[in-house]
């Protein structure tokens, strides 16, 4: 009975129930990936899409190297408590669970993925260490997943473990063949490669609206709770609006002044080859549906992670890495955060599968009289 209660309290997705090393290694994962995204992926390409104002203001220029300086290094600080993460998180899988099965596949895809990132950064990837790391990511994923859906019974988590799969899927599909194409001498373009990955970037961005309903749920107006009331009218009179807003603001923008409806054109052409860049997504669907998937994702993100929940941080992870796994750093984020996030437990949910495991064989005789004497 002590040794079941100790496996309870293990699986609940509390991520202080697993440790302090784990703990503040994953915070600082998902802290240092942020600051990263922000100063490396963004700020950088935001400095070359600004050049010409550079040119006439140095001190611009200068600013965006600094920060980009410290965006590289923060690359670094990432892939160095990535390392620390999965490692830890092979070594309690070790402990907890014996060798067998899916448990196989996931402690040696992981430990062959961190020993290829290692030799990587003595010799230069070729095309074919790039296919066998992307095959190794898809399959290590596929089994992850497999896990996730295994464990997790709710129809809205479900749905977001298969739009998640088969969106992050196609960036891999891509990469896979076109880089398979390259390394046999091909000049003929892989089969369905630019279709499946127009499919995956949609994917993508439905699983990020999809967070909140899997996870974010309980921002209702039907809630006796005034705080989650005010909390819900709160975001959807926020979402309601930008989305309206952003979804008709260029067909009315249209009407009342076309000079200005072309430069913001221009400048939305501009922030999307920034993303493009930055996370892999090439913006051919409305604006709205993407700004609609970041304002449900960040608040979910938001509230697990208030809560201490290891969910909130393998979102968080799964979706910084964005779209376009370009870095080995990405694709050990996207594995790190589907880990997290197949760990997650609801205390509540585990307490009563084991008191319904553990309950007597033969019920408690009640009483003739009702109970009382």
């Amino acid at each position: 009975m002590a040794a079941l209660v100790s496996t309870i309290e293990r699986a609940t997705g509390r991520i202080k129930d697993q440790g302090l090393l784990f703990e503040y290694t994953v915070k600082l994962v998902v802290l240092t990936a942020f600051f990263e995204l922000i100063l490396y992926r963004l700020v950088s390409r935001l400095g070359m899409h600004l050049s010409k104002v550079a040119a006439q203001h140095p001190w611009v220029g200068s600013a965006f190297r600094f920060l980009s300086s410290i965006g590289f290094g923060m690359l670094n600080v990432v892939a160095i408590f990535l390392f620390i993460a999965l490692a830890v998180l092979v070594l309690k899988r070790l402990r907890l669970y014996s060798l067998s099965g899916l448990n196989v596949i996931v402690v040696s895809g992981v430990a062959l993925l961190l020993l290829l990132t290692a030799g990587f950064l003595i010799v230069e990837p070729a095309m074919l260490g790039s296919i066998a790391y992307n095959v190794i990511s898809f399959i290590l994923l596929t089994v992850l997943m497999i896990e996730y859906l295994s464990s997790h019974h709710e129809w809205a988590q479900r749905l977001l473990g298969v739009t998640y799969y088969l969106g992050i899927s196609g960036w891999l599909y891509y990469q896979i063949l076109s880089t398979t194409f390259g390394w046999l001498g091909s000049v003929v373009a892989p089969p369905l490669v630019y279709e499946v990955n127009r499919a995956g970037e949609a994917l993508m961005v439905l699983s990020s609206i999809i967070v909140f309903w899997a996870y974010g749920r309980g921002t209702s107006f039907l809630s006796r709770n005034k705080q989650q009331r005010r909390r819900a009218i709160w975001f959807w009179s926020v979402t309601g609006s930008v989305f309206g807003l952003l979804l008709f603001f260029d067909y009315f923008l249209e009407f009342y002044n076309p000079a200005m409806a072309h430069s913001i054109r221009k400048a939305s052409q501009g922030i999307g080859w920034i993303f493009q860049m930055g996370m892999g997504y090439t913006f051919y669907l409305p604006f709205a549906l993407y700004v609609a998937g970041l304002l449900c994702w960040a608040y979910t993100v938001i509230k697990l992670i208030s809560m201490g929940r290891l969910a909130g941080y393998g979102l968080a992870l799964m979706f910084i890495a964005g779209y376009a796994l370009l870095l080995s750093n990405l694709t050990m984020m996207v594995i790190l955060g589907v880990m997290l996030l197949t760990m997650d437990r609801q205390r509540s949910e585990m307490t009563e599968r084991a008191s319904t495991s553990n309950a007597p064989l033969l019920g408690t005789q009640e009483s003739f009289v009702g109970g009382q004497v």
